[in-house]
């Protein structure tokens, strides 16, 4: 046994979860002390504040009215999609529901008798209709989590964007705190959220379940599955509308109509901030949420089969818990070294401030894992692998999470220096500009294959090294070290799209060309920073799916998967095909899209009178119609392809050819994944770089409307669907199929290759 008694852990597990709750109320307390309305009441002080720190020649409350208005519009346009979509997702969580209890019910012919254990032999396992049902419950709170996590992010977003825009006009600092809080309250809500439904689950699962915790664990999966079938519809879904209403607003706008980015006279405008919202915060709530839940799933399953759960060692058992309590700790510690002990004071802070965020949260979580690892483990324990039992000691297990947790910095980092236009490979991305769009399309590809190096070699190491510590609960919590700083990771994600909303509220606002320089400083660095989070989900997506992947072998009862045997090969070649159908269809919905969006925005400034000339008001709502229709018809193919594809293969074609399938799939998709995210981020700083003119390199190339500025722009347009649709969805493609199809392994065990069979 280790240190730390069942009843502490038992204790210290929920504490955790609600002093992050506790936190992300008290960082949204500070937010919301910014008012944002027309009429302020006179005793608080703020009235002369604002004014008296207001621009010259513009009427303070004016604009704060305006500012008001443009976020009601957001916020009002991004609820009633996620509540269209969220109807849309009922259906198909109802549907899908029925599917699982029907599927594990069948195991045993939906007999009620209990049975012999699979893993822990000798003892007697309750009946598989009860793991049916209880995995469709923990479906269902996996779903209902992964929307809250979306849909709260969303609200805090469109709750933020305009304060940090209203916060501008103090300086530079200010809005990078209120922005950065908000981040804050959105990363410590889902991390707290997500620890706190799975805990209460386990307990309240293991009142039916009592000493059976093979099936108890087993069931839980279902809670993962939940959480990414979310985000995938969620991701895909959002992807789409922000994309179609990005491209179209750039298009037309900026290219042929030569008017700024965000400026009201153009009809996508309030689409495109509706967009960063249900695509970059909602989206990627949920996605994190997903990788989240299913690190977690996967490495409590491995341990339930190992002597953790045939010994009863509930405090061993709840390691992987115990590790993001710790997480939830230290990035409450790391945050305040963002908004209350440092101060930024200039432009150049902003993006070192954010990346320290990250060392800072790694290095106090390194010496965290090893404190946990130390009080919650045995000194010496075996580990289930592949049907042997692995001898472990427990400092193994801190080198596999620590692992892990490096390998998210360097991926981020590696990132980071490719995306960020600090750096020459950005900045060559933009030099070869002056040549036009072809140009600056090649280099952009080429810098995205290039980048993807340094982060395979970074997971490959963390694989093997964990692997040959610990086996596949080794790499299980190799994942969760990498995901154990989530709060920060989201925080410093969040942070891009509110900051990137409230440069658009500026301009519709028609502040001071000074205050939207100071959003644009902002946007840039939460350019770079939301590069950096989708680097961390695939990273983790890439371990999470391989140790659910090694879970799901176990399950099946698969000896070896042999790549020579035909049924393992053809698995493997369809499997990496996979992502580029799925791509294909995601890159094609965003096109079709857009060029309605590009249609309607013409056609409303040639039939408008008096648009062009600021007269008119342009017809917003049409174009978040257009975009909202789009993604939810279009949404429905891709995720029909990766939720369908595991159940088909594994009914017709057998557990090995699946495994094939998963290997494949999680072998190509991470290259792709990674390498469209940093071409598309590439590309927008690229522009963004000429666009700042902040060296002399980059006046040489502007300024705005300029021919290479132009070129730059194309690029950027085209990178669009590729880092914010197709490459951060593909880690979602990764995870869901392993994590659907370890809940269904049973099912495919008993009964399914039902071709080879009838061969």
């Amino acid at each position: 046994m280790g240190l730390l008694s069942e009843g502490l852990t038992q204790l210290l597990i929920p504490l955790a979860a609600l002093v992050g709750l506790a936190f992300a109320l008290l960082q949204w307390f500070l937010v919301s002390r910014v008012k944002v309305s027309g009429s302020y009441g006179e005793g608080n002080g703020y009235k002369d504040k604002l004014i008296g720190e207001a621009e010259e020649g513009v009427d303070s409350l004016e604009v704060t009215v305006k500012v008001a208005e443009i976020q009601n519009a957001i916020s009002i346009g991004a609820t009633s999609f996620l509540f269209t979509q969220y109807r849309y997702l009922s259906i198909f969580v109802g549907v899908f529901s029925a599917i699982i209890f029907l599927f594990l019910g069948s195991v045993k012919g939906f007999s009620t008798k209990s049975e012999p254990c699979t893993y822990n032999t000798g003892n007697t396992c309750k009946p598989a209709l009860a793991n049916a049902f209880f995995t469709t419950i923990a479906f269902l709170l996996g779903a209902l989590t992964s929307v809250l996590s979306g849909f709260f992010g969303m609200k805090i977003a469109t709750y933020a964007n305009a304060r940090t825009t209203l916060e501008a006009r103090r300086g530079v600092g200010k809005a990078f705190i209120t922005a950065f809080r908000s981040g804050a309250v959105m990363g410590f809500l889902l991390a707290a959220n997500g620890l706190l439904v799975l805990y209460i689950t386990i307990n309240l699962f293991k009142l039916y379940y009592g000493d059976d915790w093979e099936g108890l664990y087993e069931s839980i999966t279902g809670y993962g599955l939940g959480g990414s079938s979310m985000a995938l519809f969620g991701r895909v879904g959002g992807g789409i509308y922000t994309k179609a209403a990005d491209v179209g607003a750039d298009l037309v706008g900026k290219v042929e109509r030569n008017i700024p980015e965000d400026d009201p006279r153009n009809p996508a405008v309030i689409a495109d901030n509706v967009g960063d919202n249900v695509g970059d915060i909602a989206g990627m709530g949920s996605d994190l949420f997903g990788s989240y839940a299913e690190s977690s799933c996967a490495a409590l399953f491995v341990a339930s089969i190992s002597s953790f759960g045939i010994s009863h060692d509930y405090t061993a058992m709840s390691y992987p818990l115990i590790i993001s309590s710790m997480g939830i700790v230290v990035c409450l510690l790391t945050t305040l070294f963002a908004t209350d002990l440092f101060e930024i004071k200039k432009v150049s802070e902003i993006e070192p401030s954010l990346k320290r965020q990250l060392l800072i949260s790694t290095v106090l979580m390194t010496a965290g894992i090893a404190a946990v690892t130390f009080v919650a483990l045995p000194s010496e324990f075996t580990l289930f692998s592949f049907g042997t039992n692995k001898a472990v000691k427990n400092w193994y297990l801190f080198f596999c999470v620590a692992i892990g947790l490096w390998a998210g910095l360097v991926i981020g980092y590696t990132t980071e220096y490719y995306t960020s236009n600090a750096y020459s490979p950005v900045q060559d991305v933009a030099d070869s500009c002056r040549t036009g769009a072809a140009t600056n399309v090649i280099f952009g590809l080429a810098l995205g294959y290039k980048s993807v190096i340094i982060p395979v070699f970074a997971i490959a190491f963390a694989i093997y090294v964990s692997f040959s510590l610990a086996a596949m609960y080794g790499i299980a919590v190799a994942a969760l070290g990498m995901l154990s700083t989530i709060s920060t990771g989201l925080a410093i994600d969040a942070y891009g799209p509110i900051s990137d909303n409230a440069g658009g509220i500026a301009e519709m606002a028609g502040m001071s060309h000074e205050i939207r320089e100071r959003t644009d400083a902002l946007d840039a660095a939460g350019n770079t920073t939301a590069a950096i989070g989708k680097g961390f989900a695939i990273g983790s997506a890439a371990l999470v799916s391989l140790a659910l992947f090694g879970a799901y072998v176990s399950r099946a009862g698969i000896e070896t998967v042999d790549v020579l045997t035909p049924k393992v090969f053809i698995g493997l070649l369809v499997g990496a095909m996979l992502p580029y159908w799925f791509s294909a269809m995601t890159m094609k919905s965003v096109g079709s899209a857009a060029l309605k969006m590009v249609e309607e925005v013409r056609r409303q400034f040639n039939t408008i009178p008096g648009l062009m000339e600021g007269t008119a008001k342009p017809d917003y709502a049409t174009c978040v119609k257009i975009s909202t229709d789009a993604s939810l018809k279009e949404m429905i193919p891709p995720g029909a392809l990766v939720m369908l594809t595991p159940l088909i293969a594994g009914t017709f074609f057998g557990v090995e050819t699946l495994a094939g399938i998963l290997a494949g799939s999680l072998v190509s998709g991470v290259q792709i994944a990674i390498s469209a995210s940093n071409t598309g981020g590439a590309w927008d700083n690229a522009k963004k770089y000429i666009e700042a003119g902040a060296s002399e390199h980059a006046k040489s190339l502007g300024p705005k409307g300029s021919d290479p500025h132009k070129a730059a722009v194309i690029g950027d347009t085209i990178g669009d669907p590729l880092k914010d649709t197709s490459g951060p969805s593909l880690n979602i493609l990764i995870k869901l199929m392993a994590v659907e199809s370890l809940v269904f392994a049973p099912f495919f065990a008993a009964h399914g290759g039902l071709l080879f069979k009838w061969l």
